[in-house]
């Protein structure tokens, strides 16, 4: 037989659950956190070879960067993070052009055709980087639409920028620029980073900056292969001409890598490591990293911002593409939002969007005096309940002890 004390602990434990269950009713649901978002290259990642920034330049017999006899077997996560499925259909970049300026850009690669034009040298590209980076910005994805460009209907204007074993020089940027301002290019993305800056650099850019183009550039080059704990930080150009939007590179996270370069001023990050794209020969795939590779995603937003809004100016496709970034220490791409924001006069808060009318809010007050009382009925009860319980309890232990105060002696 049970005990009353026993008998009662157990009445207080269910009141007490019953309450517990009770609370939730009257309070209004938590959202669910965000998902965390994928590893480069997925779970197992994809087995495709990488593709170089440069060769070697002692080797000047070496061959060129073979065929890759790999393809890849999903949609990496850089075009999952830019939404490129959404963005696709608002805008694919048709009516512009992009005046790439890298290793060169081949015009029969796959997934490009149609969509290259190449001057001398600049169609052959025995690197590979740029016809790599030219997939990015306007590839079709060769027969694969989720590993198609930011801007597949774009066209792309192929400028070398460095020699045929992919060293950059100031000289060859700064004719490209200029190059790319006589074709009237909408976009000129430069993929290399000098260490010092040149005049005649500076000049190309302004000019092609007042003949209306936007101009995109790496914010930094390709760290050494050795550490980088002790490289100062640095300016590099032309990223740091002024009005150049500088593009850095960044994890999944949404961080930089680990060993980047350390510099200033950049202006937006975009996805830049487990990247899928082409080459220049073959029909395969190859994984390419670095700040580059960030710049070549930039450039293909500005070209679908360019399609979409043709009446904006240079610059404020720049602040269109920075005051729709995602917030964070330094702003991250959102090429759909890019496209899609409804921006207002410049000096508004970024991203705010202006109202076809009187906005109207609704009236939320009955709603949440309802809740309110719902909630105090909920405590109430509870409360009285266990009110209940413990005077049955105390008038249980009194009458054990023939009424008699606590403490006093019994018979």
């Amino acid at each position: 037989m049970r005990t009353p004390a026993r008998g009662t602990t157990r009445l207080l434990s269910g009141a007490g659950l019953a309450a517990a269950l009770l609370l939730p009713v009257g309070l209004p649901a938590q959202a669910a956190p965000p998902a965390r978002a994928p590893s480069a290259d997925g779970e197992k990642g994809q087995e495709l070879p990488a593709m170089p920034t440069a060769l070697d330049p002692r080797a000047d017999q070496a061959a060129c960067t073979p065929a890759s006899r790999e393809k890849a077997k999903k949609q990496d996560w850089s075009r999952q993070r830019l939404d490129l499925d959404r963005l696709h259909g608002h805008s694919t970049g048709e009516g512009t052009t992009v005046a790439l300026i890298d290793t060169g850009a081949s015009p029969d690669a796959a997934g490009l055709e149609g969509r290259v034009t190449a001057e001398g040298a600049a169609g052959e590209d025995c690197v590979g980087h740029g016809t790599f980076l030219a997939g990015l910005i306007a590839g079709n994805g060769g027969g694969n639409q989720r590993l198609a460009g930011v801007a597949p209907n774009a066209k792309i204007l192929a400028l070398r920028g460095t020699d045929e074993r992919g060293q950059a020089s100031p000289a060859l940027v700064a004719e490209a620029v200029k190059k790319a301002t006589d074709a009237r290019a909408d976009v000129i993305a430069v993929a290399v980073a000098l260490p010092r800056r040149d005049a005649a650099l500076t000049r190309a850019v302004a000019e092609a900056r007042e003949a209306g183009a936007v101009v995109v550039a790496a914010a930094t080059p390709d760290p050494p292969r050795s550490g980088t704990d002790e490289i100062p930080a640095r300016t590099y150009w032309p990223a740091g001409e002024e009005g150049v939007l500088s593009v850095a590179d960044m994890l999944p996270a949404g961080v930089r890598p680990e060993r980047s370069l350390p510099t200033d001023g950049i202006d937006l990050v975009a996805p830049g490591a487990g990247v899928v794209s082409g080459g220049p020969r073959g029909k395969g795939h190859y994984l390419g990293a670095g700040a580059a590779v960030a710049t070549a995603y930039a450039a293909g937003a500005v070209a679908v911002v360019r399609s979409a809004y043709p009446g904006e100016a240079p610059d404020d496709v720049v602040r269109r593409l920075t005051a729709t970034a995602y917030p964070a220490d330094i702003p991250q791409l959102d090429a759909y939002a890019a496209v899609t924001t409804v921006l207002g006069a410049p000096g508004s808060a970024p991203g705010a969007e202006r109202a076809a009318g009187p906005v109207t809010f609704r009236d939320t007050a009955e709603a949440d005096r309802a809740t309110s009382r719902s909630t105090l009925f909920v405590l109430l009860g509870s409360g009285a309940v266990l009110a209940v319980l413990w005077a049955g309890f105390a008038l249980t232990r009194a009458r054990a002890r023939g009424w008699r105060p606590a403490g006093a002696g019994t018979d």
